[in-house]
């Protein structure tokens, strides 16, 4: 697993359109950067400038032996386990607090905006799933749930990449294990 601790690498996951292309190649595996612009509906040259990006600060990298031929540029995450990093590493570094502070708004952002496209009136109940549970956990447990989660998580990701995009779409899977916090004050 690589650990990230440049601040430059959080600005650039931190762009809305550079996040949303390092989830469709963490679901895919691989892919062609006219795929991707397609799945994000964007143009392709402006998902070839992302791609780019990414591989610049480490991110992501061409996969040769998936393409067709020599031309073929297909893209994949250089850790097929995502991108991690340390807040407290991360803070620690010049401009690190700048950096994590746009994470965080943007973070916050994308969390806020899967949750209210997951209640809203779209038509397409049958294809989401909301729960919420509460539970009676210690740090250890909590722990351990999240890694239980996370590895049902990563057999579904697996079986996706093995099985191709065929007759299949993205799947925003958002987890938060944490202690239950206070109710937001009134304004």
């Amino acid at each position: 697993m690589v650990m990230y601790d440049d601040p430059r690498v959080l600005r650039a996951i931190a762009h809305p359109t550079r996040n949303r292309v390092l989830q469709e190649l963490s679901a895919a595996g691989s892919a062609r950067a006219a795929d991707i612009a397609r799945q994000l509906g964007v143009p392709a040259n402006q998902a070839s400038f992302h791609l780019r990006q990414l591989a610049k600060y480490g991110l992501v990298e061409e996969d040769p032996d998936a393409g067709r031929d020599r031309r073929d540029r297909v893209w994949r995450l250089v850790d097929p386990d995502g991108i991690r990093f340390r807040t407290a590493d991360m803070l620690a570094q010049p401009g690190g607090r700048a950096a994590y502070s746009v994470f965080r708004r943007n973070a916050v952002e994308w969390g806020r905006h899967l949750v209210e496209r997951a209640f809203a009136d779209t038509g397409a109940e049958d294809k989401r799933s909301i729960s919420e549970w509460s539970l009676l956990l210690s740090p250890d447990e909590a722990q351990a749930l999240g890694e239980e989660v996370g590895a049902v998580v990563e057999r579904y990701r697996d079986a996706g990449r093995a099985a191709g995009a065929e007759g299949r779409e993205t799947y925003s899977v958002y987890n938060l294990v944490q202690p239950y916090p206070a109710l937001a004050e009134e304004d």
